[in-house]
């Protein structure tokens, strides 16, 4: 078991290098995969504090008890965050009855104006995951998250319709909240699915 999650750790940090950065909206830089990640079997994930869309302070034992694809976004991004949760939307129908045993984890990186009735709103989004959970917070607590998760995201612009360039890998956690395989957002909803099943069916 040891010997699988390092050699997935060491094919993370060699994926990121290939990976692009979603820059959701005009003019935004797309970064570097070294703004993300360091080189190195780096560990993914950790302690955090957040607010969930009902309001609820959470920490990361939100991630425990279920396999969570956490993915980190904002409401306003006008492309790859919707996209990635539609595609999500469509593994998990894909799982069937292992679906119950995954949540998609949203993490705002637009805390001012993600407010959690903002994320409640939008995960309510049909074509988005059932019972997605979205995360929020202040701007050091949403700082400490993407640290954790080794996530690249910067403001990009002036005024109300500012973007936010962000990293856009999914991370797979298993049920004790650990890191278990790097999801890529480029992938089909059935690659995607298949990945999943096959990490729950190892037990990583």
């Amino acid at each position: 078991m040891g010997s699988l999650r390092t050699g997935l750790i060491h094919f993370l940090t060699s994926a990121l290098a290939a990976l692009s950065l979603s820059a959701c909206g005009p003019g935004g830089r797309a970064g570097q995969a070294g703004d993300v990640i360091s080189s190195g079997a780096a560990l993914i994930g950790g302690p955090f504090q957040l607010v969930d869309q009902n309001g609820k302070a959470v920490d990361q034992s939100v991630l425990t008890g279920k396999w969570s694809a956490v993915f980190f976004g904002y409401t306003y991004c006008p492309d790859v965050c919707p996209t990635t949760l539609q595609t999500l939307a469509q593994a998990q129908d894909l799982l069937g009855a292992k679906a119950k045993s995954l949540q998609v984890v949203f993490i705002s990186v637009d805390p001012a104006r993600d407010t959690p009735a903002q994320m409640k709103t939008y995960l309510s989004t049909p074509a988005f995951p059932r019972g997605a959970v979205g995360l929020t917070g202040t701007d050091a607590q949403i700082a400490a998250a993407a640290k954790a998760y080794r996530v690249y995201y910067q403001k990009a612009g002036q005024g109300e319709a500012y973007a936010v360039n962000h990293s856009s890998i999914i991370y797979l956690m298993n049920p004790e909240g650990k890191f278990a395989v790097p999801i890529t957002e480029t992938q089909t909803p059935a690659a995607i699915s298949a990945q999943i099943s096959q990490a729950m069916r190892a037990g990583t």
